[in-house]
């Protein structure tokens, strides 16, 4: 099924690691690179690849970004969707290679393990996504400061998993988590708190900051794995405290008169 699938990557600025992720998908006929008008070498490296074709979009947020993405020439029937850090491992390719979807399956949802440095964490709290999926079926539409692919039909698991390595600046990384905390606030304002996952329901009272800690370090069993485990639990923890901050300047913001 490999011949069937065009990869379609969303980039700005992934120099540190657009390259490691387009070698592991050397078996693509063709790959789809939407960059938001990346200013370091990530061109450059795209460039280095055949199979490679760059459309350049101006980055609105994510969900049009994606979009944009599947609104382009597509010459396959299935769409895999990564981010500019999402490693196609070798077992996973040979999974894919393998698939043989019947008629009512329209995506497949893939499971991550996280890495930190290259190290391979034994969990995380990063959630599968729908990742492959028949575009013909799909659309995005907004969710917090991320996007949810939309399947008109069935969506079964893949067994192996993404890898997700970014080794871009750790300053890099607060910046979009500060820009993502205001984002997932907004979700949160004004929600029943009896509609949300249990995951968003510890956001919603602010225990997640407290909670992180042993949640990762004992049940994920991140303590086992050193200084990458604590590293991990370290950026969640601020993760958590940046989106607690974000909901309280909300609550403080001057109401608008109508």
């Amino acid at each position: 099924m490999l011949n069937n699938i065009t990869p379609i990557i969303s980039t700005f600025n992934e120099a540190p690691n657009i390259r490691r992720v387009l070698n592991a998908l050397s078996w693509a006929r063709e790959i789809l690179v939407i960059d938001s008008f990346s200013t370091d070498d990530t061109l450059e490296i795209c460039a280095e690849f055949d199979n490679v074709r760059v459309v350049q979009n101006a980055y609105k947020g994510p969900t049009d970004q994606s979009n944009f993405g599947l609104a382009q020439e597509i010459k396959t029937d299935w769409v895999l969707s990564m981010d500019a850090d999402y490693i196609v491992t070798q077992e996973l390719e040979n999974e894919l290679a393998n698939l043989s979807p019947s008629e009512p399956v329209k995506g497949f949802e893939i499971g991550f393990k996280y890495l930190i440095k290259g190290k391979i964490l034994r969990g995380s709290l990063y959630p599968p996504r729908t990742a492959l999926y028949r575009h013909e079926f799909a659309h995005y539409r907004r969710d917090g400061h991320t996007q949810r692919v939309v399947i008109d039909g069935l969506v079964v698991s893949l067994k192996n998993k993404l890898h997700h390595d970014d080794r871009k600046p750790y300053s890099r990384w607060l910046a979009s988590q500060r820009k993502y905390a205001s984002q997932e606030a907004d979700k949160l304002k004004g929600v029943n708190w009896k509609t949300l996952s249990w995951p968003d329901r510890l956001r919603y009272w602010g225990l997640a900051p407290l909670a992180i800690i042993p949640y990762t370090l004992i049940f994920k069993g991140l303590a086992l794995n050193g200084m990458p485990g604590l590293e991990y639990t370290w950026q969640r923890v601020v993760a958590e405290v940046y989106l607690q901050k974000a909901r309280f300047d909300l609550k403080l913001a001057p109401r608008k008169r109508g």
